[in-house]
């Protein structure tokens, strides 16, 4: 079993995980990581929440609105399930968190399906427990309020 707190960060959680099929020149960056256009869908997103974000400007802004929201304590190393075609990543990873406004628990596991090409990260799908984000955020209003212009209900 991988013990919590040997991740430093997502971005070298993602870099372990997907080694070479992403640019050497990202590093750990998972921005960087990313092509321009890439797609991040939330699949398992309670109803009035995002969906999905289109483009890495996009993208950067709501982690950094997310990041707000959540205080990430430790993650667990991600266990990987690569395609034969050796493009598309199946990761089971988890996390310990908070919420940064509750201080409730954000316990989370993901499952995880990235699609890399040309050394990038096109799209991401992230699927999630939605009811341990509500419950760590304070509910549904909050994920609206805090993420109104990336609304797509």
């Amino acid at each position: 079993m991988t013990e919590y707190n040997t991740i430093p960060s997502f971005g070298a959680m993602l870099r372990q995980a997907l080694g070479n099929a992403i640019d050497a020149d990202a590093g750990d960056d998972f921005l960087a990581m990313c092509s321009d256009d890439v797609v991040f869908q939330f699949p398992f997103a309670p109803k009035g929440a995002v969906t999905e974000i289109r483009g890495r400007e996009t993208l950067t802004s709501y982690l950094q609105a997310a990041g707000a929201m959540i205080s990430f304590e430790s993650m667990k190393a991600a266990v990987v399930h690569p395609s034969k075609d050796g493009k598309t990543f199946t990761l089971e990873f988890s996390c310990k968190a908070s919420g940064s406004k509750t201080g409730r628990r954000y316990d989370q596991d993901y499952v995880s399906v990235v699609t890399v090409q040309d050394g990038r990260i096109v799209r991401y799908r992230d699927y999630w427990n939605p009811l341990v984000l509500l419950d760590a955020v304070g509910g549904v209003e909050t994920l609206k309020s805090t993420f109104k212009d990336f609304s797509d209900v």
